[in-house]
């Protein structure tokens, strides 16, 4: 064996060292990388925990505070006890609804929700359809409402423009609110 055969004998072991050692540098780093992802992911998710379980807390008690004052106005049904007695179960109901609440944590409603849309997606198909149209209507009609109070606010600023700005379109206004 040559010396040349020797060097370039070396040259690939030292190479093939560095390589190694690189590997596993980068190996390391992925490894740490990994590691405070992780601990990222669990953190936002105990914080969302969190958040969501504070939040059920207020919620669970606006429903109980609710149905104590639904229960409080049967006061005035004194003469009537078919509609004291239909307000008093819807009372006891929303009570029991605020104590499921507090009990339950959201992953359970999460699991929940989940259930009732694989064991009837027609039905949250169309909930959901019912709810995107109110949500257009609503919308397109404060839009209206908006464009409305701007023309008219527009207007009053202008002093002697009222008369002149509103022609046609604000009779278009009254008319589409008439019909609404």
């Amino acid at each position: 064996m040559g010396v040349g055969q020797q060097n370039t004998n070396r040259q690939q072991d030292n190479g093939t060292e560095e390589w190694d050692a690189l590997k596993g540098d980068v190996g390391d780093i992925a490894g740490a990388a990994v590691e405070r992802s992780r601990y990222f992911i669990d953190s936002a998710r105990e914080q969302a925990t969190d958040y969501v379980d504070r939040r059920k807390d207020d919620i669970a008690q606006s429903v109980a505070d609710f149905a104590t004052t639904l229960r409080e106005s049967t006061h005035s049904f004194d003469e009537r006890p078919n509609i004291r007695a239909v307000v008093d179960t819807a009372a006891e109901g929303l009570e029991q609804l605020a104590d499921s609440i507090r009990e339950r944590t959201f992953a359970d409603f999460f699991n929940e929700f989940e259930g009732v849309v694989r064991r009837r997606p027609a039905a949250v198909a169309a909930v959901s359809v019912a709810v995107g149209f109110l949500a257009a209507r609503f919308i397109k009609s404060t839009a209206e409402d908006l464009r409305y109070d701007s023309m008219n606010a527009g207007s009053t600023q202008g002093g002697q423009g009222r008369a002149r700005q509103q022609g046609p379109q604000g009779q278009q206004r009254s008319q589409s609110k008439a019909s609404a």
